[in-house]
């Protein structure tokens, strides 16, 4: 997953999971969240964004890589 050094705020990450959610599982998307009603790090809040971002234009390879990757980050 490629990074960048912009820092994201969580109604950006709300707003991109928004706009990505009828591409996803209901299950992820939940779990995307309850994600963003806890406090997160910058670090996680950034990766959770990345993880959205051009979620519907990805591969379902790719997409089930990124579910796989936000299953973790609510754990």
């Amino acid at each position: 997953m490629s990074s960048c050094s912009i820092d994201h705020t969580p109604e950006q990450v709300k707003e991109k999971l928004d706009s990505q959610r009828g591409f996803m599982p209901e299950d992820i998307s939940q779990k995307a969240d309850l994600l963003l009603t806890e406090e997160l790090s910058q670090e996680r809040l950034n990766e959770l964004f990345h993880l959205l971002k051009k979620y519907d234009l990805a591969a379902p390879e790719e997409q089930a890589e990124r579910n796989k990757a936000i299953a973790d980050l609510a754990v």
